[in-house]
C-alpha cells in the first residue's frame, strides 16, 4: 500500500455534512450545474438513515444540523419535498425542534442562501484581526482550526452576500418558529445573568457596530484580514488544509469580487475536488487527507515489527518524511516565540500548522528506523515538542496555550472546539516519543506532564480521548507514554487505569467503544468490537502489566482470529475524533497499522519469533 514516493495515505471518512455543505456551497456560488454534483447527491441519499436523518457516525442518532443540511441540499438538487425520503427527513427535523435549532456554522449557509437573516448568525467583525495578543479574545487565543474559520466568516458577515432562491427551493417548511429562526438567541432583557448572556449582549453591540462601523478602521481590518487569509493560503493545500475553511474562503473570494478564473479561486476549487473519492455512481468527500499521520504510524508499526533502517522501505519513507519537515515559523510562533521551527504537519502541504501529535509520531518513528540522516530533524522535532509544553504540564495539538473556558460561551463556539487545550492523549503520545529519545521521569518536563496526567485522570481510572474514541484511546496513549519514560507501574493511579481497562475488556478478549461515550458517561469503554480499539487495549495493558498476562493474550488472540486471509482487518465503525460530540472520523488505515503494532510488540515482549 506504500506510494512510490515513500508515504502511506488511507481514506479519511467523515459524515454527511461534507457532501451537503459542498452542494450548498455550489448553490451559493451559482455553480449548481457541475455534473459531479449529481454523484455527490447520490452518496448523500445512500447514507440517509431509515428514520430520515443523517448521523455523525455509524450507529449514532440523527443530528439536527446535518439532517437539515442534507434535506436542503437534496431539495436544491431536485428531490421532491413530498418524496418518502424527504418527508421522513422533514418530519424528523420538526420533531427535533425545527431548523431554528441548527448550530451557528450551519446558519451561515442558510443566510448565504437567503433562508434566514444574517442577524441569526453570530457577529464576527473583521476587526478581530487587529486585536492585540494581550486582549483576552484574539486570533491566537483560539484553536488553529477556529482561527481559519472565524476570519473568513467575519468577512462574510460583514459583506453579507446572498444568493436568492425561488420560494419553492427554500426550506421554510423546516421551521417551527420563523421569528426565532431570524435571531441568534432569546431577546435580552436586563443585565446578563451568565457568560452566555453576556456574550449575546456583546453580539448585539457588534451587530449595531456593523451597521455604522468606523470607516477607516473597517477598511484597515478588511485589508489585514484579506492579507492574513492570502498569506495562509501560500504553500498550503488550502486554508488550514481542512474542509470548512476551504469552503468559506471560496465564499469570501466571491463576496470580495475575485473572478472565478482567478488563480487563487481556481486553486481553492481544486483543493476541495482533491478530497473527492468516486465509487460507482457516487462521490464522497474527505474532510482533509492524512498522509503524515498515516506514514508516521505505519513506519512506527513496521519498526515495531523489526524493520531495519537499511531496508529500502525505511529509506524511502525516511527520505519523504525529511522532505516534509516543517522549517518555517507561522501561527504557533506567536505563543512560542523562542522555539526553532521543526516538526511535521498532518497533510501533504500545510506549513502554517505543524502539530504536536504528528511531530511526536514521526520523530519517534524516525528515531527508531531513520538512521543517522534523520538525527538532526529528530533533534529539532524533540526540541520543538519540549518548547510547546503548556504551563499546566500537558500538550495541546497546534499551539502552546492556556485554557480559557469562558471562550466556550461565545455564540459561535458550538462546534465544541473553540480552544485547543492540553489533553491526556497527546501528552501520552509526547511521552512515548520522549522515552524513545532517551528522556525519563528525571526530566522536569516529564515530571510536570505526569502531574497533568494525574490531575486529568477520570475517577473511573481511565483518561478521556480528545482525538480518538475515547477512553480506550486516551488510556492506551497515557499508559504507553508513562511506560516509555520509565514511570513506576506499581503506583495507584496506574493500577486504577489498568483495572479499568480490564473491566471493559469483553469476554472474547476484544475492546470496543462507541463515540456515544462522549455524550453518555455510562458508556465509557462500551461499544462494538473493533480491531483498532482492541489493539489499543492490548497495548495499554502491555504497557502496564507486560505481555505475559491473560488479558493481553486474549486481546492478541482476538486480533489473530479476526485477521482476514489477505492480512486485512475489517472495521465498520468510527474510532477517530475530530470535534467531540460534533464530528467523528474513520481512518481507513487504523484497522491495519495499530493491530500490526500490537501484535509485533507482543511478539517482541514475549521473546518469540
Amino acid at each position: 500500500m506504500q506510494a512510490k514516493e515513500g508515504y502511506w495515505v488511507g481514506e479519511l471518512q467523515g459524515d454527511s455534512i461534507l457532501e451537503s455543505e459542498y452542494l450548498l456551497l455550489k448553490w451559493i456560488l451559482g455553480q449548481e450545474h457541475e455534473p459531479e454534483l449529481r454523484l455527490i447527491a447520490n452518496y448523500l441519499r445512500n447514507i440517509q438513515q431509515a428514520d430520515g436523518g443523517w448521523n455523525l457516525f455509524p450507529g449514532g442518532e440523527a443530528d439536527l444540523s446535518g439532517t437539515v443540511k442534507g434535506y436542503f441540499a437534496l431539495k436544491l438538487m431536485g428531490d421532491d419535498s413530498e418524496a418518502p425520503h424527504m418527508r421522513r427527513a422533514r418530519e424528523l427535523i420538526l420533531a427535533l425542534g425545527g431548523a431554528e435549532g441548527c448550530n451557528s456554522f450551519t446558519k451561515f449557509y442558510f443566510a448565504c442562501l437567503g433562508q434566514i437573516s444574517y442577524d441569526a448568525c453570530p457577529a464576527i467583525p473583521p476587526e478581530v484581526v487587529l486585536l492585540p495578543k494581550w486582549f483576552y479574545f484574539n486570533l491566537y487565543h483560539v484553536s488553529a482550526w477556529t482561527r481559519t474559520m472565524i476570519l473568513p466568516l467575519g468577512i462574510v458577515t460583514t459583506l453579507r452576500p446572498v444568493r436568492m432562491l425561488a420560494p419553492e427551493q427554500g426550506i421554510a417548511e423546516l421551521y417551527r418558529d420563523r421569528e426565532a429562526a431570524n435571531r441568534l438567541g432569546e431577546p435580552m432583557r436586563g443585565l446578563p445573568r451568565d457568560w452566555r448572556s453576556f456574550f449575546l449582549r456583546v453580539d448585539q453591540f457588534l451587530k449595531a457596530y456593523n451597521q455604522s462601523p468606523i470607516g477607516s478602521l473597517r477598511a484597515l481590518a478588511m485589508r489585514r484580514a484579506e492579507a492574513w487569509l492570502l498569506e495562509h493560503l501560500d504553500d498550503s493545500e488550502g486554508l488550514g488544509a481542512i474542509f470548512p475553511p476551504m469552503v468559506y474562503i471560496l465564499i469570501v473570494f466571491r463576496a470580495m469580487g475575485y473572478a472565478d478564473d482567478h488563480p487563487r479561486v481556481v486553486k481553492a476549487q481544486q483543493g476541495l475536488r482533491d478530497f473527492f473519492i468516486r465509487e460507482g455512481d457516487s462521490i464522497r468527500i474527505q474532510p482533509c487527507v492524512s498522509p503524515m499521520w498515516d506514514t508516521g504510524i505505519a513506519l512506527h508499526a513496521l519498526a515495531e515489527a523489526g524493520l531495519s533502517s537499511e531496508d529500502p522501505v525505511a529509506r524511502q519513507t525516511t527520505k519523504w518524511l525529511l522532505e516534509k519537515e516543517c522549517r518555517v515559523a507561522s501561527d504557533w510562533v506567536t505563543n512560542c516565540p523562542s522555539a526553532e521551527p521543526g516538526g511535521w504537519f498532518f497533510e501533504f502541504e500545510n506549513p502554517h500548522y505543524p502539530d504536536v501529535d504528528d511531530t511526536a509520531m514521526v520523530a519517534m518513528a524516525l528515531k527508531r528506523v531513520g538512521g543517522k540522516i534523520a538525527e538532526p530533524a529528530v533533534e529539532r522535532g524533540l526540541k520543538w515538542l519540549l518548547a510547546m509544553q503548556n504551563r499546566d504540564g500537558g500538550w495541546a495539538a497546534f499551539d502552546k496555550t492556556v485554557d480559557r473556558p469562558i471562550l466556550e460561551k461565545i455564540p459561535f463556539a458550538d462546534h465544541n472546539a473553540m480552544q485547543d487545550p492540553s489533553c491526556p492523549d497527546i501528552t501520552g503520545r509526547v511521552f512515548e516519543c520522549l522515552g524513545h529519545c532517551g528522556l525519563t521521569t528525571g526530566e522536569d518536563a516529564v515530571r510536570r506532564g505526569i502531574a497533568f496526567l494525574k490531575k486529568t485522570q477520570d475517577p473511573c481510572g481511565a483518561w478521556w480521548g480528545r482525538w480518538g474514541v475515547n477512553y480506550v484511546y486516551g488510556t492506551w496513549q497515557v499508559l504507553t507514554g508513562l511506560s516509555s519514560v520509565g514511570e513506576r507501574k506499581d503506583q495507584d493511579y496506574i493500577r486504577r487505569a489498568t483495572a479499568w481497562l480490564r473491566s471493559v475488556q469483553k469476554a472474547d478478549g476484544s475492546f470496543g467503544e462507541s463515540a456515544k461515550s462522549y455524550e453518555d458517561p455510562t458508556l465509557k469503554g462500551i461499544g462494538p468490537s473493533t480491531a483498532s480499539q482492541t489493539a489499543w487495549g492490548a497495548m495499554g495493558l502491555m504497557a502496564a502489566v507486560g505481555a505475559d498476562d491473560p488479558a493481553v493474550h486474549r486481546a492478541v488472540q482476538w486480533l489473530v482470529d479476526h485477521q482476514g486471509e489477505d492480512g486485512n482487518w475489517e472495521e465498520a465503525w468510527y474510532t477517530g475524533t475530530g470535534f467531540p460530540k460534533v464530528f467523528y472520523l474513520k481512518y481507513h488505515l487504523y484497522r491495519l497499522y495499530f493491530p500490526i503494532t500490537a501484535l509485533a510488540r507482543y511478539r517482541r515482549m514475549m521473546g518469540t519469533s
